[in-house]
């Protein structure tokens, strides 16, 4: 199983996101959770990296295994507010989806 945990602060802004495990919902290479959430995220962490008022990093040290982290001004808050909303959308989607395979949790600091 995924397991994704998402923080967010009290504004309600993503802060951080990680995501640990295997679905295991197809064979390697070919798991459409594993592609889904990776893609998600991935794609996320480029959304926002490099974009003014957004300090973004992350890294993926092994296979079934992600991590990101975001700090904003002023300037980036209404743009890492929305990107944050899409990728929790997206990522709570694949839970409802694939619930055996995938579980979102999301906390508020």
């Amino acid at each position: 199983m995924i397991k994704i945990e998402a923080v967010l602060d009290e504004n309600g802004i993503l802060r951080s996101c990680k995501a640990s495990g295997h679905a295991k919902a197809g064979k390697e290479g070919t798991d459409i959770v594993c592609a889904s959430v990776s893609c998600l995220l991935g794609t996320a962490f480029k959304t926002i990296s490099g974009r003014k008022g957004i300090t973004a990093s992350c890294d993926a040290p092994e296979k079934g295994r992600f991590w990101l982290k975001a700090d904003y001004d002023a300037e980036g808050k209404d743009f890492l507010s929305t990107a944050g909303i899409f990728l929790l959308e997206g990522l709570n989607s694949i839970s409802q989806e694939y619930p055996k395979n995938c579980k979102l949790t999301i906390k508020q600091v």
